[in-house]
């Protein structure tokens, strides 16, 4: 099975249709999110992009990323993480405000069951208050 080719692949690509005409409405048009978690984690992932792209140019060819810097975009992942968590509990609030259920919220996540999402959020909202008290 590809990566592409998996359930959660094939969600992703039908919630990134849902969501296309976004880019083009004139009320929403900025070329980078506003929202603060939304920002770094645009700005993080356009970061490991470059990285990414640099270090792996055909062999032979000096990649211009040297250790240290490949060392670095790892310590960026615990950020990406943490701000991930944050937009997530974020969308899931303003989804249950909105009025929607846990059994809505579990199937565009992909879980099994209505129970699944909702401790799925109040881990991350635990991990998220851990972090900020220190405790993580």
């Amino acid at each position: 099975m590809t990566v592409e080719s998996t359930p959660s692949a094939q969600r992703y690509a039908t919630a990134h249709e849902r969501l296309a005409d976004l880019k083009t409405r004139p009320d929403l048009q900025e070329e980078q999110p506003v929202w603060a978690p939304a920002k770094r984690l645009w700005e993080s992932a356009q970061v490991l992009s470059r990285v990414m792209d640099a270090s792996t140019r055909p062999n032979g060819q000096d990649d211009g990323v040297d250790d240290d810097e490949l060392a670095a975009a790892l310590a960026v992942f615990e950020e990406l993480r943490f701000q991930l968590d944050h937009l997530e509990c974020q969308v899931i609030i303003e989804a249950r405000r909105r009025g929607l259920d846990w059994r809505q919220i579990a199937d565009e996540q992909g879980l099994k069951t209505p129970q699944a999402a909702s401790q799925r959020y109040q881990r991350l909202m635990t991990r998220l208050e851990e972090i900020r008290q220190g405790v993580r």
